[in-house]
């Protein structure tokens, strides 16, 4: 497999593009997305075997059980994110070793469910959080220490948003193996 076959595999709905301006229409369709992402993940992890949980989407990348249990970790980490830039002026957040976080047991043998009944719950929460938010406080920002930039809520939520559809594509990858 070459390093374009790799690339394709690795972010099938492209990389994240921030947009230059999100409108209130925009900022309601990501909370939308949001909204639609656990009863999605729940329709594409239905019926995955053990052989499937655990196979890689790419080459050298993270199985599908893997990649439940990484969103369960990252949008809870947005759902404190957002709090902070709500209740702090420019938060510097913390950041976390995704991929050392994904070699945890948890991560690498936990059963789905776990994932699914969070992403459920977290969403849920985060959602209507997000829906109580006036448009004019998406402008908040946070710093990112590792990047060492400001992000504000407006890009965040579209990042977000792209983060659910791009993860959700790797599993109906490893299911596309399967089906080949």
């Amino acid at each position: 497999m070459d390093v374009e076959q790799l690339e394709i595999l690795r972010y099938p709905i492209g990389k994240f593009l921030a947009p230059a301006k999100i409108s209130k229409v925009e900022i309601d369709n990501f909370i939308c997305d949001l909204e639609d992402l656990p009863a999605l993940f729940r329709k594409e992890m239905e019926g995955l075997s053990k052989e499937m949980l655990d196979e890689e989407y790419r080459p050298g990348g993270w199985t599908a059980r893997q990649v439940v249990h990484h969103v369960a970790d990252s949008h809870m980490n947005a759902y404190i994110r957002f709090k902070l830039t709500l209740t702090e002026d420019l938060p510097t957040i913390k950041p976390y070793k995704e991929s050392l976080w994904a070699e945890l047991s948890d991560a690498k043998n936990g059963h789905p469910e776990l994932s699914l009944s969070l992403l459920d719950a977290i969403h849920r929460r985060f959602v209507v959080f997000l829906r109580s938010i006036p448009e004019n406080e998406f402008d908040r920002r946070y710093f990112h220490p590792e990047s060492k930039k400001e992000f504000d809520l407006k890009t965040a939520l579209a990042l977000y948003s792209w983060h659910g559809k791009h993860h959700l594509e790797h599993i109906r990858n490893v299911k596309r193996k399967f089906d080949a």
